[in-house]
Protein backbone atom coordinates (compact mmCIF):
# COMPACT_ATOMS: atom_id res chain seq x y z
CA UNK A 1 0.00 0.00 0.00
CA UNK A 2 2.71 2.35 0.92
CA UNK A 3 4.25 1.98 -2.67
CA UNK A 4 1.07 2.21 -4.33
CA UNK A 5 0.25 5.93 -2.36
CA UNK A 6 3.44 7.10 -3.57
CA UNK A 7 3.06 5.70 -7.21
CA UNK A 8 -0.19 7.83 -7.17
CA UNK A 9 1.28 10.48 -5.24
CA UNK A 10 3.60 10.79 -7.74
CA UNK A 11 1.34 10.22 -10.61
CA UNK A 12 -0.94 13.21 -9.30
CA UNK A 13 2.16 15.48 -9.04
CA UNK A 14 3.31 14.27 -12.41
CA UNK A 15 0.21 15.08 -13.93
CA UNK A 16 -0.64 18.24 -12.48
CA UNK A 17 3.40 19.81 -13.25
CA UNK A 18 2.86 18.37 -16.80
CA UNK A 19 -0.58 20.48 -17.20
CA UNK A 20 0.73 23.50 -16.34
CA UNK A 21 4.16 23.12 -19.17
CA UNK A 22 1.12 21.91 -21.52
CA UNK A 23 -1.04 24.75 -20.95
CA UNK A 24 1.95 27.40 -20.49
CA UNK A 25 3.28 26.74 -24.41
CA UNK A 26 6.00 25.93 -26.28
CA UNK A 27 8.45 27.92 -24.69
CA UNK A 28 7.67 25.88 -21.55
CA UNK A 29 7.30 22.41 -23.00
CA UNK A 30 10.40 23.11 -24.86
CA UNK A 31 13.21 23.08 -21.96
CA UNK A 32 11.04 20.41 -20.53
CA UNK A 33 11.27 18.04 -22.99
CA UNK A 34 14.97 18.69 -23.54
CA UNK A 35 15.58 18.04 -19.90
CA UNK A 36 13.42 14.67 -19.75
CA UNK A 37 15.22 13.63 -22.96
CA UNK A 38 18.60 13.97 -21.21
CA UNK A 39 17.46 12.15 -17.93
CA UNK A 40 15.81 9.32 -19.95
CA UNK A 41 19.19 9.23 -22.17
CA UNK A 42 21.16 9.17 -19.29
CA UNK A 43 19.54 6.39 -17.34
CA UNK A 44 19.42 4.18 -20.92
CA UNK A 45 23.29 4.98 -21.27
CA UNK A 46 23.66 3.90 -17.62
CA UNK A 47 21.83 0.30 -18.47
CA UNK A 48 23.78 -0.14 -21.16
CA UNK A 49 26.95 0.71 -18.83
CA UNK A 50 25.86 -2.32 -16.61
CA UNK A 51 26.26 -4.37 -19.88
CA UNK A 52 29.88 -3.07 -21.01
CA UNK A 53 27.66 -1.30 -23.99
CA UNK A 54 29.21 2.09 -25.01
CA UNK A 55 27.35 4.87 -27.06
CA UNK A 56 28.59 8.34 -27.97
CA UNK A 57 27.28 10.25 -24.83
CA UNK A 58 28.11 13.85 -25.88
CA UNK A 59 26.54 13.00 -28.93
CA UNK A 60 23.19 11.90 -27.72
CA UNK A 61 22.63 14.74 -25.99
CA UNK A 62 23.69 17.34 -28.59
CA UNK A 63 21.30 15.69 -30.89
CA UNK A 64 18.37 15.05 -28.24
CA UNK A 65 18.24 18.72 -27.76
CA UNK A 66 18.65 19.56 -31.33
CA UNK A 67 15.76 16.95 -32.18
CA UNK A 68 13.51 18.96 -29.93
CA UNK A 69 14.12 21.99 -31.20
CA UNK A 70 13.62 20.69 -34.85
CA UNK A 71 9.72 19.55 -33.66
CA UNK A 72 8.56 22.65 -32.67
CA UNK A 73 5.46 23.01 -34.93
CA UNK A 74 6.13 27.12 -36.02
CA UNK A 75 9.45 25.90 -38.32
CA UNK A 76 9.10 27.15 -42.13
CA UNK A 77 8.45 24.42 -44.30
CA UNK A 78 11.83 22.73 -45.31
CA UNK A 79 12.91 23.94 -48.75
CA UNK A 80 12.82 20.02 -49.98
CA UNK A 81 9.18 18.83 -50.49
CA UNK A 82 7.93 16.42 -48.57
CA UNK A 83 10.59 16.51 -45.28
CA UNK A 84 10.41 17.98 -42.13
CA UNK A 85 13.40 19.24 -40.05
CA UNK A 86 13.41 16.38 -37.67
CA UNK A 87 14.46 13.95 -40.33
CA UNK A 88 17.61 16.29 -41.34
CA UNK A 89 18.47 15.95 -37.72
CA UNK A 90 18.35 12.48 -37.88
CA UNK A 91 20.13 12.30 -40.68
CA UNK A 92 23.37 14.48 -39.88
CA UNK A 93 23.37 12.58 -36.58
CA UNK A 94 23.78 9.54 -38.27
CA UNK A 95 26.06 10.98 -40.75
CA UNK A 96 28.13 12.39 -37.79
CA UNK A 97 28.19 8.77 -35.88
CA UNK A 98 28.86 7.38 -38.59
CA UNK A 99 31.85 9.65 -39.83
CA UNK A 100 33.39 9.54 -35.90
CA UNK A 101 33.44 5.93 -36.17
CA UNK A 102 35.41 5.65 -39.28
CA UNK A 103 37.70 8.39 -37.71
CA UNK A 104 38.20 6.68 -34.05
CA UNK A 105 36.59 3.19 -34.31
CA UNK A 106 37.69 1.65 -30.99
CA UNK A 107 36.24 -1.78 -30.14
CA UNK A 108 32.94 -3.19 -31.63
CA UNK A 109 32.26 0.13 -33.57
CA UNK A 110 28.70 -1.36 -35.01
CA UNK A 111 27.29 -2.20 -31.73
CA UNK A 112 27.61 1.51 -30.78
CA UNK A 113 26.42 2.57 -33.64
CA UNK A 114 23.72 0.51 -33.37
CA UNK A 115 22.92 1.48 -30.30
CA UNK A 116 23.30 5.13 -30.08
CA UNK A 117 20.60 5.29 -33.02
CA UNK A 118 18.58 3.66 -31.09
CA UNK A 119 18.87 5.87 -28.18
CA UNK A 120 17.60 8.70 -30.46
CA UNK A 121 14.58 7.19 -31.89
CA UNK A 122 13.37 5.62 -28.56
CA UNK A 123 13.80 8.88 -26.57
CA UNK A 124 14.12 12.00 -28.57
CA UNK A 125 12.36 11.06 -31.54
CA UNK A 126 9.34 9.87 -29.47
CA UNK A 127 9.13 12.79 -26.83
CA UNK A 128 9.57 15.13 -29.96
CA UNK A 129 5.70 14.19 -30.72
CA UNK A 130 4.72 15.91 -27.72
CA UNK A 131 5.18 19.49 -29.23
CA UNK A 132 3.75 18.55 -32.31
CA UNK A 133 0.54 16.95 -30.73
CA UNK A 134 0.09 20.33 -28.82
CA UNK A 135 -0.27 22.39 -32.13
CA UNK A 136 -2.36 19.95 -33.69
CA UNK A 137 -4.14 21.67 -35.57
CA UNK A 138 -3.38 24.81 -33.49
CA UNK A 139 -2.39 26.12 -30.42
CA UNK A 140 -5.57 26.64 -28.82
CA UNK A 141 -7.45 22.82 -29.95
CA UNK A 142 -4.05 21.50 -29.44
CA UNK A 143 -4.61 21.42 -25.77
CA UNK A 144 -7.83 19.56 -25.94
CA UNK A 145 -5.99 16.58 -28.26
CA UNK A 146 -2.95 16.28 -25.85
CA UNK A 147 -5.08 16.13 -23.12
CA UNK A 148 -6.70 12.73 -24.70
CA UNK A 149 -3.56 10.45 -24.94
CA UNK A 150 -2.58 11.88 -20.74
CA UNK A 151 -5.90 10.77 -19.49
CA UNK A 152 -6.60 7.81 -21.87
CA UNK A 153 -2.94 6.36 -20.16
CA UNK A 154 -3.93 7.29 -16.99
CA UNK A 155 -7.35 5.59 -17.22
CA UNK A 156 -5.50 2.31 -18.94
CA UNK A 157 -2.87 2.53 -16.18
CA UNK A 158 -4.93 2.63 -13.29
CA UNK A 159 -7.82 0.04 -14.46
CA UNK A 160 -4.68 -2.14 -15.53
CA UNK A 161 -3.41 -2.17 -12.17
CA UNK A 162 -6.85 -3.03 -10.36
CA UNK A 163 -8.62 -5.35 -13.07
CA UNK A 164 -5.32 -7.58 -13.19
CA UNK A 165 -4.72 -7.33 -9.43
CA UNK A 166 -8.49 -8.37 -8.51
CA UNK A 167 -9.17 -10.72 -11.60
CA UNK A 168 -5.77 -11.39 -13.86
CA UNK A 169 -5.39 -15.01 -14.43
CA UNK A 170 -3.93 -15.19 -18.13
CA UNK A 171 -0.55 -13.56 -18.73
CA UNK A 172 -0.17 -11.30 -21.59
CA UNK A 173 3.37 -11.46 -22.02
CA UNK A 174 4.65 -13.77 -19.49
CA UNK A 175 8.65 -13.60 -21.08
CA UNK A 176 8.84 -9.90 -20.88
CA UNK A 177 6.40 -8.87 -18.42
CA UNK A 178 5.36 -11.19 -15.96
CA UNK A 179 3.04 -8.99 -14.01
CA UNK A 180 0.33 -7.76 -17.09
CA UNK A 181 -2.22 -10.15 -17.47
CA UNK A 182 -5.12 -10.10 -20.38
CA UNK A 183 -7.83 -8.98 -18.23
CA UNK A 184 -5.77 -5.93 -16.70
CA UNK A 185 -5.25 -5.10 -20.79
CA UNK A 186 -8.61 -5.38 -21.15
CA UNK A 187 -9.80 -3.63 -17.74
CA UNK A 188 -7.57 -0.75 -18.63
CA UNK A 189 -8.85 -0.69 -22.28
CA UNK A 190 -12.40 -0.10 -20.85
CA UNK A 191 -11.40 2.37 -18.66
CA UNK A 192 -9.91 4.00 -21.41
CA UNK A 193 -13.19 3.95 -23.50
CA UNK A 194 -14.84 5.79 -20.35
CA UNK A 195 -12.84 8.61 -20.13
CA UNK A 196 -12.01 9.21 -23.84
CA UNK A 197 -16.07 8.92 -24.79
CA UNK A 198 -16.61 11.24 -21.53
CA UNK A 199 -14.40 14.27 -22.93
CA UNK A 200 -15.39 13.55 -26.93
CA UNK A 201 -18.75 13.92 -25.95
CA UNK A 202 -18.95 16.55 -23.65
CA UNK A 203 -16.85 18.59 -26.13
CA UNK A 204 -18.37 17.33 -29.20
CA UNK A 205 -15.79 16.94 -31.41
CA UNK A 206 -15.96 12.99 -31.76
CA UNK A 207 -18.95 10.21 -32.51
CA UNK A 208 -18.80 7.16 -30.29
CA UNK A 209 -17.69 4.72 -32.38
CA UNK A 210 -14.46 7.21 -33.00
CA UNK A 211 -13.70 7.28 -29.26
CA UNK A 212 -13.90 3.41 -28.98
CA UNK A 213 -11.37 3.27 -32.45
CA UNK A 214 -9.14 5.63 -30.30
CA UNK A 215 -9.77 3.92 -27.35
CA UNK A 216 -8.11 0.82 -28.77
CA UNK A 217 -5.32 2.86 -30.35
CA UNK A 218 -3.77 4.61 -27.58
CA UNK A 219 -4.40 1.67 -25.03
CA UNK A 220 -2.80 -0.34 -27.35
CA UNK A 221 -0.24 1.64 -28.14
CA UNK A 222 0.45 2.33 -24.28
CA UNK A 223 0.41 -1.02 -23.43
CA UNK A 224 2.95 -1.39 -26.43
CA UNK A 225 5.36 1.11 -24.91
CA UNK A 226 5.23 -0.16 -21.81
CA UNK A 227 6.16 -3.96 -22.64
CA UNK A 228 8.75 -2.01 -24.95
CA UNK A 229 10.50 -0.75 -22.24
CA UNK A 230 10.06 -4.19 -20.12
CA UNK A 231 11.55 -5.85 -23.11
CA UNK A 232 14.65 -3.28 -23.27
CA UNK A 233 14.69 -3.83 -18.97
CA UNK A 234 14.93 -7.36 -19.34
CA UNK A 235 17.30 -7.73 -22.37
CA UNK A 236 19.67 -5.35 -20.35
CA UNK A 237 19.16 -7.17 -17.06
CA UNK A 238 17.61 -4.05 -15.26
CA UNK A 239 14.79 -4.21 -13.25
CA UNK A 240 14.05 -0.45 -12.91
CA UNK A 241 15.61 2.23 -15.69
CA UNK A 242 16.15 4.95 -12.50
CA UNK A 243 14.93 5.82 -8.85
CA UNK A 244 14.31 9.56 -9.87
CA UNK A 245 10.93 9.05 -8.99
CA UNK A 246 9.41 7.38 -5.89
CA UNK A 247 7.25 4.30 -6.77
CA UNK A 248 7.59 5.11 -10.52
CA UNK A 249 11.54 4.34 -10.67
CA UNK A 250 12.97 6.20 -13.10
CA UNK A 251 12.18 9.14 -16.00
CA UNK A 252 11.83 6.09 -18.69
CA UNK A 253 9.45 3.68 -16.12
CA UNK A 254 7.45 6.84 -16.42
CA UNK A 255 7.04 7.85 -19.63
CA UNK A 256 7.41 4.57 -21.41
CA UNK A 257 3.18 4.21 -21.97
CA UNK A 258 2.83 8.16 -23.35
CA UNK A 259 6.13 8.03 -25.83
CA UNK A 260 3.94 5.41 -27.75
CA UNK A 261 0.62 6.87 -26.99
CA UNK A 262 1.02 10.58 -27.89
CA UNK A 263 2.80 9.61 -31.23
CA UNK A 264 -0.53 7.13 -31.92
CA UNK A 265 -2.78 10.05 -31.08
CA UNK A 266 -0.60 12.16 -34.15
CA UNK A 267 -1.14 9.74 -36.76
CA UNK A 268 -4.63 9.07 -35.53
CA UNK A 269 -5.90 12.69 -35.68
CA UNK A 270 -3.72 13.76 -38.86
CA UNK A 271 -4.78 10.44 -40.64
CA UNK A 272 -8.50 10.28 -40.00
CA UNK A 273 -9.79 13.65 -38.23
CA UNK A 274 -7.84 16.45 -39.71
CA UNK A 275 -8.12 14.55 -42.90
CA UNK A 276 -11.73 14.38 -43.28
Amino acid sequence: MESLSSRILTSVVGFVILSVIVWIGWWAMLPALILVAIMALYEYIRMLDRNDIDVRRVSLGVFAAALMVASLPMWPQTPWPGGSWREAVLTVALGYILVVEVIRPGERPLERIVYSMFGLLYVPWLLGYFLMLRYSPDEHSGLLYFALPLLATFAADIGGYFVGYFFGRRKLAPEVSPGKTVEGAVGGLAFSFLIVLGLTTLTHIWTPFEALLYSILVASASQLGDLAESLIKRALRTKDSGTSLPGHGGFLDRIDSLLFAVPATYLFLNISVFTR
